[in-house]
């Protein structure tokens, strides 16, 4: 008997193999392949926002929120990845994908998907400010200013902070994949509303935890690469993960009527 059976959305939800999760992969290269310029070009636009901020915060003398600010940005990456969810039905429907229609793709479900974006916005400033209230805590006559932030990261003290923010930073990026994994495509593509579309996702993976655990890691690594190519790698990086999760999303929700 289905354990899950009963739940809301349970009987919206498919059972995936974890082979399957290489397989959104390899679906969303060939979808960046078919796409062209189109998918790099909106990878590169938010990269290029990226820097202007990282930029913005050493000039502004707050350089110990990059961090942070890399942290936010994998929590809002659903949100950010829209466009490419759209580009990736047109390539599925055999429509030509468009930049317009990419960068245009919250006018399918404005109203939930504005509502979502408001959400993780919101989610993201609470992070940002735990990170603040942490340091706070842990060095409460330390100054938040770079220098003595790289100066107390030596220390033990810094060690069980780095921990601690770490452990922080896992919880708050477990919560935004059980409960986005799939809703951004779905709210793209159906007309629901976030919270119908947040349940979907988290039945998902409560149906597979293991198939969605490897999807994760797959993410952080596709991610980390990006990241750790000052960014430039993210052009391709963004990209894939995003035209993959929408494979992710038809493979685990099914369609209405089924």
């Amino acid at each position: 008997m289905d354990a899950l059976a009963g739940l809301p959305y349970a009987d919206r939800v498919r059972t995936v193999s974890t082979a399957q999760v290489f397989g959104w992969l390899r679906a969303g290269w060939a979808d960046l392949w078919a796409s062209g310029w189109i998918s790099l070009a909106y990878g590169a636009m938010f990269v290029a926002i990226g820097f202007a901020l990282t930029g913005g915060l050493v000039l502004a003398g707050m350089a110990y929120l990059i961090a942070p600010m890399i942290g936010g940005f994998l929590l809002i990456a659903p949100l950010l990845a829209l466009g490419l969810y759209r580009i990736s039905k047109d390539v599925e429907e055999g429509r030509r994908p468009s930049l317009w229609r990419a960068l245009t793709a919250w006018r399918a479900n404005p109203y939930h998907i504005l509502t979502a974006g408001l959400i993780l916005m919101l989610y993201v400033m609470i992070w940002a400010r735990a990170n603040v209230v942490a340091f706070a805590l842990f060095f409460p006559h330390e100054a938040i200013a770079l220098d003595h932030f790289v100066a107390q990261m030596f220390s033990l003290d810094g060690l069980v902070f780095t921990m601690f923010v770490t452990a922080l930073g896992f919880a708050f990026a477990a919560f935004a994949f059980i409960t986005n994994v799939t809703a951004l495509p779905m709210m793209m593509d159906r007309p629901v509303d976030v919270f119908a579309a947040a349940s979907a996702s988290a039945m998902a993976v409560l149906r597979n935890p293991r198939a969605l655990g490897l999807w994760a890691g797959l993410i952080v690594l596709v991610t980390g690469i990006g990241l750790v190519t000052a960014f430039l790698g993210l052009i391709v990086a963004l990209p894939l993960i995003g035209h993959a999760s929408w494979h992710a999303y038809r493979d685990l929700i099914k369609e209405d009527g089924e």
